[in-house]
């Protein structure tokens, strides 16, 4: 975002930052905001430019990663309550690191970033929460989750449910089309694949791919 236009571009990090910045109170001036920023620490820079800029334009839906934003919340009903907190993720993810500073926020007394269960110590013991960051992949969380062994279960935390939205992209759509007019004029029956896309909010790009390859 900054390189798109540099001299425009101011980046702040905390309220110190905001209340440093050289521009006038009547200025039009628009927030953004890193999509996998702690909400937490998001909240109190946002305040804090609102409070400066009271007509402050923002995005019409929070630009905070929504998977990101979930995992946060869940995070903060177990960390509190837990002996130690294992985050799984890459130690260069934002979204691991903010994990991480809302399990150490919430008071958890261990905290411990790793990259999959070959990284656990082997003295963890008690209540164990585990998250992730939104881009390991499930199988890893199984693993450590294997690795932990838990005695007495494992008790799943929701604080909502996930319905996002991402349809297949026009482009894909464009080119289905396009594969089954063909197929469908060389073969004189009709094409499969646009059914799929009939009821596509349960339907994932990959498995559009998969259509097109079988054919």
């Amino acid at each position: 975002t900054m390189a798109v236009a540099p001299e425009r571009v101011h980046l702040v990090e905390t309220p110190a930052d905001v209340a440093a910045l050289d521009l006038p109170r009547d200025q039009p001036v628009a927030f953004l905001a890193q999509t996998t920023l702690s909400l937490d620490e998001w909240s109190g820079v946002l305040h804090s430019a609102k409070d400066r800029w009271p007509d402050l334009w923002q995005p019409g839906r929070s630009d905070l990663c929504y998977a990101t934003t979930n995992r946060q919340s869940a995070l903060k009903e177990i960390a509190h309550k837990a002996d130690a907190v294992v985050v799984l993720g890459s130690e260069n993810s934002s979204n691991t690191k903010a994990l991480a500073s809302v399990a150490v926020g919430m008071g958890c007394p261990r905290v411990l970033r790793v990259n999959g269960a070959h990284e656990l110590p082997d003295d963890l013991a008690g209540v164990v929460g585990v998250t992730a960051g939104a881009s390991a992949p499930e199988e890893l969380v199984e693993g450590v989750i294997a690795r932990l062994a838990p005695a007495r279960g494992v008790t799943l935390v929701d604080v909502l449910s996930e319905d996002e939205y991402f349809p297949p992209p026009p482009e894909l759509r464009k080119v289905l089309d396009a594969v089954g007019a063909i197929l469908s004029a060389s073969l004189a029956a009709p094409f499969p694949g646009n059914s799929i896309l009939v009821d596509d909010r349960n339907v994932q790009a990959v498995d559009v791919l998969d259509t097109l390859v079988a054919r």
